[in-house]
């Protein structure tokens, strides 16, 4: 099968496998860091891992557009189909040996993501959907995800910005009793932890922001609502809407438990 066959979830999956394979190839090794802005950096493994997928879509899908981390911008900007790519979420984790990172793309016509894989370079696993069911693929094998509340473990993002605060500040829903009530915190500092509560690894996952067209989050989002997962904005409201923010919870009652800690933080 070429790229040109294959389905545009196949092409999702191939180039965030190749990107996976740059990063895991480039483990380890020293790395040079672009600056980007305070605290924010590229290592040349990001920009390799980019430019790996960017190749292969660009090749596959020469009419579409593309937006990299990295790289930006590339094809028109009223093009309806555009790839979004993430090529190391968790750079500073990987910068420093650790190997939480994932590799995102997803695919958005519109408002809709209609395709995403989110590739774990270490496990060789990618997490992937073509906008109707969510599934894992590991050694060739295709399965199904489903989300599972039964771990009790949640993951908050902590790093900023923190457009709701004081109202929200999601380093203190981590200390407020309606959380540890039911919930145990996670912070893993990567989107792939997105893809673990589609897989039923995570009970939720919790981040202030504003997310719509996020390289970093497009794919895991798809694959939580592909997957069942109960996935809004910050206070309940429908995504990428009100005062943004993300609630990715594997069913009701974990989401429900979530808003009414939320409620309980931000009430005067």
């Amino acid at each position: 099968m070429t790229f040109h066959e294959g389905t545009d979830a196949e092409l999702a999956v191939a180039a965030a496998q190749a990107g996976a394979a740059v990063v895991r190839g480039r483990y380890g090794t020293p790395l040079t860091r672009v600056q980007k802005s305070a605290g924010d950096f590229a290592t040349a493994a990001d920009l390799e891992a980019e430019k790996t997928i960017v190749d292969i879509l660009r090749h596959a899908r020469p009419h579409d557009a593309v937006t990299g981390e990295e790289s930006g911008h590339l094809g028109s900007d009223g093009a309806e189909r555009r790839w979004l790519v993430d090529p190391l979420c968790g750079t500073l984790n990987y910068a420093v040996g650790n190997m939480l990172v994932a590799v995102n793309v997803a695919l958005r016509t519109g408002s809709k993501t209609i395709a995403a894989a989110s590739a774990d370079p270490f496990s060789d696993e990618v997490f992937w959907t073509g906008g109707d069911r969510a599934y894992l693929r590991s050694d060739g094998v295709d399965t199904p995800l489903t989300p599972s509340p039964e771990s009790r473990l949640v993951d908050v993002n902590l790093d900023p910005p923190f457009p709701n605060a004081p109202g929200f500040r999601a380093v203190d829903l981590l200390a407020a009793p309606a959380f540890t009530e039911h919930f145990r915190p996670r912070v893993v500092s990567t989107t792939l932890a997105v893809a673990w509560v589609a897989a039923g690894r995570r009970a939720a996952y919790v981040t202030d922001g504003h997310l719509a067209d996020s390289v970093h989050f497009a794919a895991g989002l798809a694959l939580c609502q592909a997957a069942g997962c109960v996935v809004t904005g910050i206070h309940g409201q429908p995504l990428h809407t009100g005062t943004g923010g993300l609630i990715a919870a594997a069913d009701p009652e974990t989401h429900a438990a979530l808003l009414a800690a939320i409620r309980d933080q931000s009430a005067p």
